[in-house]
């Protein structure tokens, strides 16, 4: 088996730690002969041999290839593929299918002789404690579980790219409440502040304008102003130039992958937890950056504002059907808020909804768009009154909070019709939201089982609480002679 250039190089790097042929050898897998032909000529195999100016076999597209090599002139983006078809559909009695990947190297050839100029990219300088970039991975590759729950999440990744240094905060979306969280936590994590900051063109960050650029949203240049920073982005569509932080990406999650390994678990117990894990392994690798951390520290300057809220706010109406629409998407409110003005304030994995300083509900945040969270609880006491409203409702299966109320709603519509099925669902759905759901569902899993489901009323009797009986208790007659007989006993002493 030939050796490669990878296997020598590793020969190389073994030799120089320690200069033990034998194990170099094995290391890099190859022979001792050979180790020691390559350690003597200090070259690689691809500078030993000689370049083949022969063809080994005939070219099978020398015929066509000047009128190929016109066309790729004429339009340089054409791919071998395409060529490829036409010559097959041209002449099928001359080409084959396997002979695909030849024009493929001859048309790569000619484009690395002969083709237009390619895009340079030019290697970056970075100066100490000039900026931060921020970017977005995703961590639900990790595998994490919250309490055996999948945990499906994004970590946003503020970075220091003259030393590396980086911080970690977990999130659910690429949204202003999450860059605001992270890029706030890794400054006053530092305690200094460079003077820019880059970002892709993530919607939290940039819009776009009529003229089809990007530009900043005003939350974001509020908060780069608060925190004393000048916001930049890249260009679109041109992700090399946040490269830096998009490599620590890989390495962070490589990183994580073997701490995942030595904990032995990838479960735990909260979603705070993981995070606080997430920053302790983040901190052992900063630690080994200290020295360009500490240059990097020296050319900030000093963080000297308070933290802003990890939340914006909104106010919007509550509608008739007791809902209220943020950022493009559905939530249920206690319908006694129906036509009232509230204040949402939004987080990255949640909102609360407040009413004159007051909170009224919170509730998990919705990423995306057109989505909806309704919570049978806040419409159910009208509902029973307009049973009729159910088959049709918008939001009807958000309106069974389990499967197993699902299946009781599928088993009472082959028993009843419709209209019957409805107001008997409604009922049962009115006493989960009366006691306990959680006891509701044992009585309906138990009833289903039994076959015994007919109706609200035998879930009712099963959730009923048991009457404890009262004992009777027998009330003794009290003798008070012997209290009078030590009253007179006392005056007769006194007298």
């Amino acid at each position: 088996m030939a050796v490669t250039d990878a296997q020598v190089r590793k020969l190389m790097e073994e030799l120089t730690k320690h200069g033990n042929l034998g194990l170099a050898a094995a290391k890099a897998g190859m022979d001792r002969k050979t180790a020691r032909k390559y350690r003597k000529q200090k070259q690689l195999p691809s500078e030993v041999k000689p370049p083949r100016d022969w063809r080994t076999r005939q070219d099978p597209f020398e015929e066509d290839w000047p009128a190929l090599a016109e066309r790729l002139a004429q339009a340089p983006e054409l791919e071998a593929k395409t060529l490829f078809e036409e010559l097959l559909a041209k002449a099928p009695e001359r080409y084959q299918p396997g002979q695909l990947r030849t024009l493929q190297r001859r048309v790569r050839q000619w484009r690395a002789q002969a083709g237009p100029a390619k895009e340079v990219f030019f290697a970056q300088a970075h100066r100490p404690g000039e900026a931060m970039q921020t970017d977005f991975t995703w961590g639900t590759e990790l595998g994490v579980t919250v309490r055996g729950e999948p945990f499906a999440h994004l970590l946003c990744h503020p970075v220091l790219p003259y030393s590396n240094w980086e911080w970690v905060t977990v999130c659910q979306s690429e949204s202003l409440a999450a860059i605001k969280r992270g890029v706030q936590a890794a400054l006053f994590q530092l305690g200094r502040v460079p003077r820019y900051h880059q970002t892709d063109n993530s919607t939290a960050a940039t819009h776009r304008l009529a003229d089809g650029k990007r530009g900043f949203n005003p939350e974001y240049l509020a908060l780069m102003q608060h925190l004393g920073m000048e916001p930049r982005t890249i260009e679109v569509g041109e992700k090399h130039q946040n490269g830096d932080v998009e490599a620590l990406n890989g390495a962070l999650k490589r990183r994580l992958t073997q701490h995942l390994l030595v904990r032995g678990s990838a479960d735990f117990d909260s979603v705070a937890a993981y995070e606080t894990w997430v920053q302790q392994v983040v901190t052992k690798a900063n630690a080994l950056r200290s020295e360009k951390v500490a240059q990097e520290l020296a050319a900030m300057r000093p963080l000297a504002v308070e933290k802003l809220p990890e939340y914006s706010e909104v106010d919007v109406l509550v509608t008739g059907w007791s809902t209220i629409r943020v950022k493009h998407n559905t939530y249920s409110v206690p319908s006694r808020l129906i036509g009232e003005t509230v204040r949402v304030r939004l987080y990255d994995e949640k909102l609360e909804v407040l009413h004159r300083g007051e909170a009224q509900l919170t509730v998990q945040r919705l990423h995306g768009r057109n989505g909806h969270r309704i919570n049978y609880r806040h419409l159910i006491w009208s509902l029973v009154q307009k049973p009729g409203a159910f088959a049709q409702y918008r939001y009807r299966e958000d309106l069974f909070p389990s499967l197993t109320f699902r299946r009781v709603y599928d088993a009472l519509r082959q028993q009843l019709e419709e209209r019957k099925a409805d107001m008997e669902y409604l009922r049962i759905l009115h006493l989960a939201a009366s006691t306990l759901e959680a006891d509701v569902q044992a009585a309906l899993e138990k009833l289903l089982a039994a076959g015994g489901l007919r109706s609200a009323e035998a879930v009712k009797a099963a959730v009923a609480p048991v009457r404890c009986e009262v004992p009777h208790l027998a009330v003794p007659e009290v003798d008070l002679r012997a209290y009078d007989a030590l009253l007179t006993e006392g005056q007769e002493v006194a007298s």
